[in-house]
């Protein structure tokens, strides 16, 4: 599919990323190049544009908190969800972070995660005291959700899987998680930062209690992430930081704080950042998630189909994976795959993808991966390919 028909503009979607030149991209899944558009919005918010937001009454700062509000607008609309249910934060791990630490369901201290969970969904319930039960996969990759359904019972509080494999690219059934969750009164986080650049995700028809996401993944900067939850969960939860913007009042002898979002964002928002957000989000809305993520399956096909007819390389997870295709080459360690390809002007992702356990279930120590984006195309598989008939011919 020719996703460029579905801009409005002269240039096609390569020719709007200008840090792609002559480069052969494919490491998405770990940050997405940002498209002039967002670039324009974010020099355009710390030059012509700043000011602080929510308590200068002058004009510049009124219409930079319009600005800044609009981005939480646009942020809750692309998962489906209302602005005083999403908080803004630095991103998906301190979103995970936030709920381990602060979500209360009752006495129960256990967590049910899977197998292939990024190291961002693991560590933070440790940190918070939870003991963790592991989900195990099927033999092609996915969450297995029949084992799931027969582990979740009424110690676990809630139930965290990613929503889409951020190494296996393998798309998980939420709504049958969901309705495993619910069943034994536990709740259920979804860790979006893969889906969210792909996928059309609606948090109310998922029947999810939390969902997090990242905007560097999604062509937006680093250091912005949003977390969407049920209002009357973040209402019920304790403020995480403190400090201005949150508060209600203030003494020293007892604080009152606002409702959510404002009583998770303590201090100075990442204001550029949200607004770089907005953008990213409106050029992706542009193109359609539907035609991004049809784009990018057609190119997971083409790329394992070609991968497959190299001797000596292993494919890993699902054939319909999104956007993300792992895979190894015998003999060679994903770093020196890394490496070579590096000089064939070709950038692919090598090692654990902060997911280490889910090494341990592939039985290897890494892997390379490869992740397609709206600007990637037929010639980007090609580069990886005749680069890796050049890792066979070094290692031979």
């Amino acid at each position: 599919m020719n996703i460029a028909t579905r801009l409005n503009s002269a240039l096609s979607v390569r020719d709007q990323f200008p840090a792609i030149a002559g480069w052969h991209y494919l490491d998405s899944a770990a940050t997405a190049q940002k498209p002039q558009a967002v670039i324009d919005a974010i020099t355009n918010a710390y030059g012509r544009d700043y000011a602080t937001v929510h308590r200068g009454v002058y004009e510049r700062s009124a219409a930079m908190t319009q600005s800044f509000e609009a981005a939480r607008d646009a942020a809750a609309a692309l998962i489906g969800g209302q602005a005083d249910e999403l908080i803004f934060t630095r991103g998906a791990t301190e979103a995970i972070n936030l709920i381990a630490a602060r979500f209360a369901n009752g006495m129960r201290k256990r967590v049910l995660l899977s197998a292939l969970e990024h190291h961002s969904n693991i560590v933070p319930w440790q940190l918070a005291g939870y003991a963790i039960d592991v989900v195990p996969l099927t033999d092609d990759g996915r969450i297995d959700l029949d084992a799931a359904e027969r582990m979740a019972n009424e110690s676990h509080a809630i139930l965290s899987f990613a929503h889409v494999s951020n190494v296996l690219g393998s798309i998980l059934d939420a709504k049958r998680a969901a309705a495993i969750a619910h069943k034994v009164g536990a709740k259920l986080l979804l860790d979006g930062c893969q889906a969210a650049p792909r996928l059309k995700i609606d948090v109310v028809d998922l029947d999810c209690d939390f969902y997090v996401y990242s905007g560097h993944k999604l062509y937006g900067p680093t250091g912005i992430g949003c977390l969407w939850g049920r209002s009357e969960l973040l209402n019920a939860m304790t403020p995480y930081q403190g400090g201005g913007a949150m508060i209600d009042q203030v003494t020293f002898e007892k604080t009152s704080f606002l409702d959510a979002p404002a009583r998770f964002e303590a201090g100075t928002p990442h204001i550029v950042g949200a607004i770089g957000l907005h953008a990213a989000i409106d050029w992706t809305q542009d193109i359609g998630l539907d035609a991004l993520h049809a784009h990018e399956t057609a190119l997971v096909g083409e790329c394992r189909a070609a991968l497959r007819s190299i001797p000596g390389v292993t494919l890993f997870g699902p054939e319909d994976s999104a956007g993300i295709v792992s895979f190894g080459v015998d003999g060679v360690h994903p770093h020196d795959i890394g490496t070579i390809l590096d000089d064939e002007r070709v950038a692919v992702r090598a090692g654990h993808h902060c997911a280490q356990p889910l090494m341990e279930v592939l039985g290897v120590p890494a892997t390379a991966r490869a992740s397609f984006a709206a600007h990637s195309d037929a010639s980007d598989i090609e580069a990886l390919v005749q680069g890796l008939h050049t890792v066979k011919r070094i290692f031979g």
